[in-house]
């Protein structure tokens, strides 16, 4: 039976097209659908032209409105800027360690604190701000500062960094290489290693310990204690607790006094940064966020 014999019971005959055997009706869509969908055609063109759409090489092309969204959020953001301002101007001028007396300015200080961390801490220490111990960034959730963990000194070093370029007030202390720069001999590192092995409860030879406490006093004790217990005030570690920046095993102790370690942390103020500093209320913000997370002294 040829193609124009065949008709359904619309009365319709097929497309011409076969596939295994099987043919296609011609039946036509549903006149409805047809102009629905011209309608969204056309929709979509005006659509295009009216709001940002089409992508050029530096920029979309803007759309006859003139509409935004990020001139949208950046008015939904003043907004609540303006709406907060008595607080963040309070945060700018506060007294620190006087925040959490207010609890409408530390609620304002943890939850803004919070987004500052995220956007900019947050690379380093870990969103949750339990630090990178292979890198040597710190966990900010314990009791263990370099610097000190009081609000203030928090404060301090988010304002001035850590041996950077860009603060004058910049935290420095600088470890000697014992082993790069032949200070110590290789047996003398191994044995100021087990010694601190040994004040730190680790498994260590005691053969090797014995001369390495006096090693210890000699090159060590001036940074970090007769005790080793460390000195915040030079950012010298604890080294009888374990909480390690880089680790405190043989392997990587020995590296650490052959080689010594030289942590750099930025200057967060926008008095020395270019670009992307953050003012005194960020900074108070992002200092009383931390420093209620659990290891704030």
């Amino acid at each position: 039976m040829s193609t124009e014999e065949k008709k359904n019971e619309a009365g319709y005959g097929t497309t011409g097209h076969v596939w295994d055997g099987l043919e296609e009706w011609n039946n036509p869509l549903p006149r409805w659908w047809v102009w629905t969908f011209y309608a969204t055609c056309l929709w979509g063109l005006i659509y295009t032209i009216a709001y940002p759409a089409w992508p050029l090489v530096d920029r979309a092309t803007a759309g006859f409105l003139g509409y935004s969204t990020r001139a949208e959020v950046a008015e939904q953001i003043a907004e609540v800027d303006a709406q907060n301002a008595d607080l963040r101007t309070a945060l700018a001028e506060a007294d620190l360690t006087m925040i959490s007396d207010n609890a409408d300015l530390q609620n304002y200080a943890v939850q803004g604190g919070a987004a500052v961390f995220r956007a900019n801490c947050s690379q380093c220490h870990g969103s949750g701000a339990a630090g990178v111990q292979a890198a040597g960034y710190p966990n900010l959730l314990d009791d263990d500062w370099l610097w000190g963990g009081t609000i203030d000194e928090i404060a301090y070093t988010i304002t001035h960094g850590i041996r950077n370029e860009q603060s004058p007030d910049s935290h420095w202390s600088e470890m000697p290489a014992y082993g790069r720069d032949e200070i110590l001999g290789e047996d003398e590192i191994g044995q100021v290693v087990h010694y601190v092995l040994q004040i730190s409860g680790q498994e260590h030879d005691a053969a090797k310990a014995t001369p390495g406490a006096e090693l210890f006093l000699n090159e060590c004790s001036g940074c970090h204690m007769e005790n080793g217990m460390g000195d915040p005030t030079q950012g010298a570690p604890n080294l009888t607790d374990a909480i390690w920046l880089y680790g405190g095993t043989e392997e990587t102790l020995t590296e650490t006094i052959t080689n010594a370690r030289f942590g750099v942390m930025p200057a967060w103020s926008e008095e020395w940064r270019a670009a992307g500093g953050l003012d005194q209320a960020e900074i108070n913000a992002v200092a009383a966020y931390v420093h209620q997370l659990g290891g704030g002294q």
